[in-house]
């Protein structure tokens, strides 16, 4: 069994304080943050040995009654249910394929259909396989470019001023990808990101470390864009079936409002791409 699985349960009882889940302490001092072992044993309705093997990676094939009985206790949503699953349980995950994405035509050709929403396609590592003008100009980019969504929000110093709460976006950008490596656990290349990222960036380690998960499927995002300025728009991202892990990410403003009329300046100020912009790529 994977260690990351003894990393996560660790992580997550470390986030938890007896008052958050009815234990009573008695006053006692307490040397770790968080549950003990103990504690998190006692909640699951496992002996603490037998939780310390599960921890420590001894215990293996564990039931669906104890990955319930433990997602309980940590307090998990279904996102890290999910999780915790595929690391109990990684030879069930799904080889996914290792090579470089593409993305079929009438994706591409959807996302840039949306003329008052800047729309994004965007892979299982986080590339950016496409785009139509608006979220090309959102981000800063020529048409065509597609670059490493999860580098440029890290190694990308001008994505700090473009992202209003940037350590909030940043720590969505980590747990999207822990939850993408639990499930491509055998892509090198998702992989290489992760180790790539560790090394060149201490914020991307810090966050990893607390091992964050979510799919980040909607939120409410603030911008600082150098053209137009404050932007506050909605984004909604649109999980593809038939293409595992890639979504289409429109962010758009609501209607009548300045961030509405900053979208269609933005619009105005951006030539259409060419053609070729929106073709897979190599």
């Amino acid at each position: 069994m994977s260690s990351e699985l003894g990393d996560f349960l660790r992580s997550r009882r470390a986030a938890l304080t007896p008052a958050a889940t009815g234990i009573r302490t008695y006053g006692a001092s307490r040397r770790v943050p968080g549950l003990r072992r103990e504690e998190v044993a006692r909640l699951a309705g496992v002996s603490v040995t037998y939780y310390t093997r599960i921890e420590q990676g001894e215990s293996h094939q564990l039931s669906d009654s104890v990955l319930d009985a433990l997602a309980g206790a940590l307090r998990l949503d279904e996102t890290e249910r999910l999780h915790l699953v595929r690391l109990a349980r990684p030879a069930a995950v799904p080889r996914r394929p290792s090579g470089p994405e593409t993305v079929r035509d009438p994706v591409l050709a959807l996302a840039r259909s949306s003329t008052d929403q800047a729309a994004l396609v965007v892979g299982r590592r986080t590339d950016l396989l496409g785009a139509n003008r608006l979220g090309y100009a959102l981000l800063g980019l020529r048409p065509g470019e597609r670059p490493n969504m999860a580098r440029q929000m890290f190694l990308e110093p001008a994505m700090r001023d473009l992202i209003v709460d940037w350590e909030r976006e940043a720590r969505n950008t980590v747990a999207y990808l822990r939850n993408a490596s639990s499930d491509a656990a055998h892509d090198p290349i998702l992989s290489e990101l992760v180790g790539e990222l560790s090394i060149r960036s201490p914020e991307f380690a810090r966050i990893w470390a607390t091992h964050p998960v979510a799919e980040c499927l909607h939120a409410v995002r603030d911008w600082d864009h150098p053209l137009v300025g404050r932007l506050t728009l909605n984004e909604e991202s649109l999980r593809l079936p038939d293409d595992p892990g890639q979504r289409i990410i429109f962010n758009g403003a609501a209607a009548g409002s300045t961030s509405a009329e900053r979208l269609r300046l933005l619009a105005s100020l951006v030539t259409d791409p060419q053609p070729g912009d929106l073709q897979q790529p190599g």
